[in-house]
């Protein structure tokens, strides 16, 4: 095999501990994402899985021992190792249950440390040696992650969910619960001065605490042997700062380095920095910070987004860059070979972004328009070079916790490459512009959202950006959901929607999908159906069925846990009823996969339906074949 990589999933490769030239990631292997090894002394690779589905959960640890994730179609298996440079492979955990991966980590002398979510619910935290059967140390009745371990393999942090209450715990590798963070007053005995915040709402992994002193999120402990010290992001009103604990020192809230918007943290590997990766109105930051010094400064990198970056032995920098024009690719600051992408393809239009102003704040939107758009007076405020506004698609972006970046997407691409534009909304609860912004969501769920959309649908109309006559609404998932909304609720905005595995029908959608997507119907609408109906109703797709006009597209998955099928076909069976136009596409695949021909199909019929349902593009952009499936929107 070549060294030239198609990315599936936006994260770099994982790095040997012991040895920085041998990488392990994942790729597109015909179509499907597998994992694959990298030899960046030899700039040599070797394909580890093949598998119908793909797969995509990976790691490798100090010994170059190469783990992957064997899962069947409802997400749960069982991990599995090989030597880097291929050979037998053996069960990781031999003995432990089947179950969906919630984390892995194995320390320098092979100890193993796993967290699987069991198919009647809750979550097993597992510690053993590689290769041998592991000891149950904690299990917990809601969801839960592996935040880290020590390299000692002594403390292990857990990020846990039951019954709507979120915490990280420290609990020893023996089992006993060392701390509970931040603790029951919300401070820990060494924390800084603090301000209080409200409660930001957590999408469905768990990964913080709601509590007095704000929500805390665990980033892994130092790498550094001895130290045995906690990294975590806390959350405050208007933004976030960077957060430690020690079992000698407690809990510290370092006030001194604060941030406005959303942001992730690591170590580097031998120092005690911090590489912290901000998401700032759809793109990214790199910020250098010593916690001891107490400086900051920002990291020079290319305007766009870094879908991953992580520091390496030595200062050295490894990220994953990409912005709307340009396919993601792997760069690095050292002198370490890092895989190569292959031909990367010409993405046509136009792209920049604009500002819409409504009484609720300024909302951004990504928009990417065909051909060159004619001088204005600011970035997307010209009207279209031949007068004429093209066809568009709004983009929903799903989550909710997420935000649309200015990064490559397949979808993107292949809409401008037909002559559409195409509007990239990050709208009320959107990630990447503070918590302000997260929080404004409310009891009344989706309705924030869909004034949004139609309001940057108004401000492009009025800018001649978009043709009154022909708005499309696409989406995925949760922006599926909002497209469904949007349909029925404002009949008369959209002419045309497309719903890529939604949530069509609240209560029933409660009923039959995972624990820990309950339990965020819980907190969001502020208890279950039987205890606010009228909020689900509200909400529901289901409610305003009978109103939609527009002709849909719906794509649903026969194995989707997340938005079940029955849910979708009973919305069907609504819009039948009511005499709505509409499709319907069913995939044999769960609400997550890692094969390229779904997303292939789910273009190529989407296109199809566009083109007829909607005035055709200008005349000089003839439509072609959809792009390769990767970028994010693909996964």
């Amino acid at each position: 095999m070549s060294d030239a990589f198609r990315v599936f999933v936006g994260a770099l490769p994982e790095v040997c501990p012991s040895d920085a030239r041998r990488m392990v990631l994942t790729a597109d292997a015909g179509g499907r994402c597998e994992v694959f090894t990298w030899d960046a002394a030899s700039r040599s690779a070797r394909q580890v899985t093949d598998r119908p589905e793909g797969t995509v959960h990976h790691a490798v640890d100090a010994d170059a021992y190469v783990w992957w994730f064997d899962e069947d179609a409802d997400g749960r298996g069982r991990w599995w190792f090989e030597p880097f440079d291929g050979g037998w492979r053996l069960p990781g955990l031999p003995g432990a249950p089947a179950g969906s991966p919630r984390g892995l980590a194995v320390t320098a002398d092979g100890t193993v440390a796993a967290a699987l979510a069991p198919r009647h619910g809750g979550t097993s935290l597992l510690v053993g040696r590689r290769g041998r059967t592991p000891r149950e140390v904690l299990r917990t009745a809601g969801q839960a992650r592996l935040g880290g371990i020590t390299p000692e393999g002594d403390l292990l942090a857990v990020a846990t969910v039951s019954d709507g209450d979120a915490s990280v715990v420290v609990v020893a590798a023996s089992g006993r619960v060392l701390a509970t963070l931040p603790g029951p007053d919300g401070l820990g005995d060494g924390s800084d001065d603090h301000e209080e915040p409200d409660a930001r709402e957590d999408h469905e992994e768990p990964d913080a605490r709601t509590g007095p002193g704000g929500r805390f999120w665990c980033r892994g402990f130092s790498p550094r042997p001895g130290r045995r010290e906690l990294l975590l992001v806390h959350e405050l009103r208007d933004g976030y700062e960077l957060a430690t604990w020690t079992a000698h020192r407690g809990l510290a809230t370092h006030s001194w380095c604060r941030f406005d918007t959303e942001i992730t943290a690591s170590w580097y590997p031998d120092t005690d920095e911090v590489l912290v990766r901000q998401e700032r109105h759809g793109r990214s930051l790199l910020h250098r910070v010593s916690l001891r010094d107490r400086t900051r400064r920002v990291v020079p990198t290319p305007a766009g987004t870094l879908l991953d970056a992580a520091a390496r032995p030595g200062g050295g920098l490894h990220y994953l860059w990409t912005d709307t024009a340009h396919p993601p690719v792997l760069r690095s600051t050292d002198e370490i070979a890092l895989p190569a992408p292959g031909p990367l393809p010409h993405v046509p239009g136009h792209h920049t972004e604009l500002w819409t102003p409504t009484p609720h704040g300024r909302v951004h939107t990504l928009l990417s328009l065909p051909g060159e758009a004619a001088n204005g007076d600011g970035p997307g405020a010209g009207r279209i070079a031949d007068g004429a506004a093209p066809p568009t698609v709004f983009l929903v972006h799903g989550g909710p916790a997420d935000h649309d970046r200015d990064a490559y997407d397949a979808t993107v691409h292949s809409l401008v490459a037909s002559g559409y534009a195409v509007a990239r909304v990050n709208y009320r609860g959107s990630t990447g512009y503070g918590p302000r912004w997260r929080r404004a969501f409310g009891t009344d769920v989706g309705h924030a959202q869909v004034d949004d959309l139609a309001a940057v649908r108004a401000d492009l109309v009025r800018r001649g950006l978009a043709d009154d006559r022909a708005t499309a609404l696409w989406g995925v998932s949760w922006g599926a959901y909002l497209v469904l909304l949007a349909l029925g609720a404002r009949p008369r905005t959209w002419q045309a929607g497309i719903a890529v595995k939604p949530v069509a029908d609240w209560v029933s959608a409660h009923r039959l999908t995972t624990p820990a997507l309950r339990a965020l119907d819980v907190r969001w609408f502020g208890g279950t159906p039987e205890e606010v109906p009228d909020r689900y109703s509200r909400s529901s797709p289901l409610t305003f069925a009978a109103q939609v006009r527009a002709p849909l597209l719906l794509v649903g998955a026969e194995r989707d846990v997340k938005c079940p099928p029955e849910q979708i076909r009973s919305y069907a069976a609504a819009l039948t009823a009511a005499g709505v136009a509409h499709e319907e596409l069913w995939l044999d695949t769960g609400h997550d996969g890692y094969d390229g021909a779904a997303h292939v199909a789910v273009l190529r019929r989407s296109l199809t339906f566009l083109h007829s349902r909607l005035p055709p593009p200008v005349a000089d952009a003839p439509s072609r074949p959809p792009a390769r499936s990767g970028g994010p929107r693909s996964r």
